[in-house]
């Protein structure tokens, strides 16, 4: 069976932070009993739990929408997503509840540019692969 371009690149597209956040759920589940009781990290990873998978997805279907027209290498055009994600999560944090430490949106620019690259080549070489496998690559 044949499947719509544009959905086997949100497919390519969600597999890696959902294999991801999985893998971050079941070391976070084996190593829960030795936190405090109060610390509730679980809230903290609803927002990259339900909407990450989602962008990335999404996000893969556009580059596959730009063919034919200039766009950017697939690497810098996943390494764009931390430019858009971390300040979105920077501003709605607080107005969802989150009480942020002092210092964490500097810690968090910070760390931008390496979280970019990371970006960049997962995007290169693992969403690549996975659109180059899927015939939309």
């Amino acid at each position: 069976m044949k499947t719509h371009p544009y959905l086997r690149a949100y497919m390519a597209g969600v597999m890696v932070p959902s294999l991801f956040f999985l893998l971050a759920l079941v070391v976070y589940v084996a190593i829960r009993p030795g936190f405090d009781p109060r610390l509730t990290p679980e809230r903290m990873m609803i927002f990259p739990t339900a909407l990450v998978p989602a962008i990335w997805g999404g996000w893969n279907m556009v580059y596959l929408a730009l063919a034919g027209r200039p766009r950017l290498p697939l690497g810098l055009h996943g390494a764009v997503i931390p430019l858009a994600l971390i300040p979105t999560a920077l501003f709605l944090a607080p107005r969802l509840g989150f009480a942020l430490p002092p210092h964490v949106g500097t810690a968090v620019l910070v760390a931008l540019l390496p979280l970019a690259l990371i970006y960049y080549l997962v995007w290169k070489f693992v969403v690549g692969f996975l659109n180059h496998e899927l015939g939309i690559g």
